[in-house]
């Protein structure tokens, strides 16, 4: 069975502490239980999940959807959002964990990320030139999250078509965006093989599409 890898870009900069946080670890683990009750996501799913504050880190490292065991993310006091360190660290992943189709065999799936931030990227220069190196990795789905009405819009659009954003930072709000995430990944290892490019699933009315 192909793999589809999935891969999560979470922001815990100091601005999540709080019930962003608590309200985003409620969601992943509301997002995990729906994965695994849709058989063929269950088959095809590896979730990754990368944090981003000073620092990018390997939250998760590509595991089935079936032997995920969440860790509770936290975020420091303050600080700022490396989000460029970790499209860096994505690329090093995607590079060592997505397996290429050859002629002797079928590789992965595209695969899908997801980025939510509830600011902007502290590393700008990075970021930017970490962008043409996301896109000729040939994700099936890019989508950026802007959450909270801090979120800044223009370089998540410099990276991605698929713009969404959160108004408030509540729990019922990020539960909300993690249930379409989980709608979206579901849809895609649904829709793996498919020869033209499929769409995402409709949004709740939580979530509102920029672009």
């Amino acid at each position: 069975m192909r793999r589809l890898p999935v891969y999560l870009l979470l922001d815990t900069s100091g601005s999540m502490r709080g019930e962003p946080i608590h309200s985003v670890n409620v969601g992943l683990s509301a997002m995990i239980t729906a994965l695994r009750q849709d058989p063929y996501a269950l088959e095809t799913v590896y979730l990754s999940i990368i944090t981003f504050d000073i620092e990018a880190k390997e939250l998760l490292p590509l595991t089935p959807i079936a032997d995920v065991t969440l860790p509770d993310i936290q975020v420091p006091d303050s600080g700022p959002t490396f989000l460029g360190a970790a499209l860096d660290l994505l690329v090093q992943r995607v590079d060592r964990d997505v397996i290429r189709s050859t002629a002797e065999q079928k590789g992965d799936w595209r695969p899908l990320l997801f980025v939510m931030t509830d600011g902007s990227p502290s590393d700008l220069q990075r970021y930017r030139e970490m962008i043409p190196e996301v896109k000729v990795r040939n994700f099936g789905h890019v989508v950026a999250c802007a959450a909270g009405p801090k979120a800044k819009l223009p370089p998540l659009a410099e990276l991605t078509d698929t713009v969404v954003t959160l108004d408030t930072s509540d729990s019922s709000t990020f539960t909300s965006f993690f249930r379409w995430v989980s709608a979206s990944v579901a849809f895609g290892s649904s829709s793996a093989g498919v020869t033209t490019p499929v769409g995402l699933p409709p949004p709740p009315d939580e979530i509102q599409v920029v672009i």
